[in-house]
């Protein structure tokens, strides 16, 4: 069986550094820099598995159209590979802004931050056991 491959989009110095968990799955992790990034990288690659964080556009960069920095992502994502398991990691004072963006694109699961290590180990034990 081919290992699965996992994007972590980091865009803050918060995003969890699990490369060994990620390990322990057989999963490739690619690490991206921006959204930007990930939306080029769907181009060559397709994710089983996305960790990425939640950024809810209060200002005027995401307002009226866009939830969150995740939304043309997800679009993007849903055209390419519906199936993949999108992972999100938000901010305590965001997390109630986490289901409309589960609108748009079905989330595997919402981790809060700070994320330690058995907390993903949970949410991937999970993924795994619906496959």
């Amino acid at each position: 069986m081919a290992n699965k491959i996992l994007f972590s989009i980091i865009e803050s110095p918060r995003h969890p550094r699990l490369g060994d968990l990620y390990a322990r799955y057989n999963l490739n992790e690619i690490k991206l820099g921006s959204i930007r990034k990930a939306n080029a990288e769907l181009k060559k690659t397709l994710p089983d598995i996305v960790v990425a964080e939640f950024i809810y556009g209060y200002g005027s960069n995401y307002s009226g159209v866009h939830i969150s920095n995740l939304d043309v992502f997800l679009v993007t994502l849903l055209k390419y590979r519906a199936d993949t398991r999108v992972i999100v990691i938000a901010d305590k004072s965001e997390s109630q802004y986490v289901s409309k963006l589960n609108e748009i694109y079905p989330i595997h699961a919402v981790l809060q931050h700070p994320v330690r290590e058995v907390d993903m180990d949970g949410v991937l034990q999970q993924a795994f056991s619906d496959d």
